[in-house]
């Protein structure tokens, strides 16, 4: 297998995790020092750019952040998440380049259709990830999200992206 085939299907079955709920899965696909972060927008054409100093529409510094909303999902304690929606993810334009640390830099566009409340909405922007390969395993080490339907009238969260 080529490292396009390679990566396209890793992160198709990153996707399928998140479409299934398969939170344990989902959250093995992460190093544990991941950076997860969707920058708000400064302008019509212009992202913030340090989620230390600027506003993020969400930002976690490693994998806890997503870990705790997944402990919140599971044990009830999100009510903007209940009922949990459902959802689609779909990826593609996946380019790569190899880093001169052996980790890869994909970038990708995507569209998460959800249905929740007998409606159905939807996101779309590109990704940026860094991937490195662990035990033959890809792994993200970050993730750079840019949220271009960025008029959020329902609940965003990390599973929609």
């Amino acid at each position: 297998m080529t490292h396009q085939q390679s990566i396209e299907q890793f992160l198709y079955r990153v996707a399928e995790y998140c479409d299934t709920q398969d939170w344990d899965a989902y959250l093995d696909q992460f190093t544990p020092d991941c950076e997860f972060h969707i920058p708000q927008w400064k302008s019509e054409h212009e992202i913030t750019s340090d989620p230390k100093r600027e506003m993020s529409l969400i930002y976690y510094a490693d994998r806890s952040g997503i870990e705790d909303r997944v402990f919140r999902l599971r044990t009830g304690k999100s009510a903007a998440s209940t009922p949990m929606p459902r959802t689609l993810h779909l990826i593609n334009n996946v380019r790569y380049q190899q880093q001169e640390d052996g980790s890869f830099q994909v970038k990708v566009n995507w569209v998460t259709h959800f249905f929740r409340f007998g409606e159905c909405g939807l996101f779309f922007g590109t990704a940026d990830y860094t991937l490195r390969e662990e035990d033959q395993h890809w792994k993200i080490s970050r993730k750079h999200t840019v949220l271009l339907s960025d008029r959020i009238d329902s609940v965003l969260d990390f599973y929609h992206v």
